[in-house]
């Protein structure tokens, strides 16, 4: 008897048309939301998303106001280039406009993460106190059946966002969930897209970046997983000025340290596609400047 032909004939699948996977486009168009804008809450950061509209026989460019609803954005970095940060202001935008936010924290254990909440919305000049109900943190640090468990955490997300109609959920970090197992960061990656997509969440997935990467690539850990997958990539970087060629560069002292932002892709709506100069402000706030020149 030929075992492998009879055990590839009892666990293969034939091939089959998947009738409920093809989309004409004017029906699938029915069921794509309307592009718009959710203001982040970073200085600087909205005006680099745009849309094209055409208005008097010409194509023109016309403001977004902010991310794209609905996307996934992937913010990477290597440490202290203020991702954390990013998603904190975020966090406190989208509740001070009433909209509520899940917060999942991988890294840190949640009494933690409101600390930092709360400094950042002093910052922004807003009454934590006034907004503390809308935010909803899923302790994922503390909770290695959450942390380990994908499906534990997706059924918990699913929960949080049925209980308390949450809009927006925040993953810092994305990286510590297939933390010591990269080879699983795309399958994992994607679990937590398809998810945000279904359940119509504004996402925000922090990456970490290994020293060895480049600082301005999209790259972190698990490699590209994360930006071929998601919607949009924003890229931290800093860099210690060492020499006087970076100090005239950067028109900086040396010793000084220079931050960088670049969306580096959003196939939802168009973009600004240079490399800007970033600052962390003394009371911890993230900014985005001019681009360079």
């Amino acid at each position: 008897m030929d075992y492998k032909k009879h055990y590839e004939e009892e666990h293969q699948e034939k091939p089959r048309v998947v009738e409920e996977g093809i989309w004409v486009a004017e029906e699938a168009l029915k069921k794509a939301p309307k592009l718009e804008g959710v203001p982040t809450g970073v200085e600087g950061l909205d005006e680099l998303f745009f849309k094209s509209e055409i208005r008097e026989g010409k194509v023109v460019k016309v403001p977004l106001g902010g991310i794209p609803r609905y996307s996934v954005t992937n913010i990477t970095g290597v440490s202290d280039t203020g991702k954390s940060l990013m998603v904190e202001q975020y966090t406190v935008k989208q509740a001070e406009r009433g909209e509520p936010v899940a917060f999942i924290t991988v890294e840190s254990p949640a009494p933690f993460v409101t600390m930092g909440l709360r400094e950042r919305a002093t910052a922004m000049g807003v009454d934590f106190d006034k907004i503390k109900d809308k935010i909803i943190l899923i302790d994922a640090a503390s909770h290695a059946t959450l942390r380990e468990n994908i499906p534990n955490l997706l059924a918990t997300l699913a929960h949080v966002i049925k209980t308390y109609k949450v809009k927006h959920t925040i993953i810092d970090s994305v990286t510590g969930l297939y933390e010591a197992k990269e080879m699983l960061a795309r399958t994992i990656v994607r679990q937590l897209f398809n998810f945000m997509k279904k359940w119509y969440q504004t996402a925000l997935f922090v990456s970490q970046k290994r020293s060895s990467h480049e600082e301005l690539s999209a790259e972190a850990a698990g490699g590209f997983a994360i930006s071929h997958i998601v919607d949009c990539t924003m890229v931290l970087a800093k860099e210690l000025i060492m020499t006087k060629y970076q100090a005239q560069i950067y028109k900086k002292e040396i010793g000084d340290i220079v931050r960088l932002f670049r969306i580096d892709g959003c196939r939802l709506c168009g973009h600004d596609t240079k490399t800007h100069f970033m600052e962390i402000t003394e009371t911890g706030l993230v900014k985005i400047g001019p681009p360079l020149r």
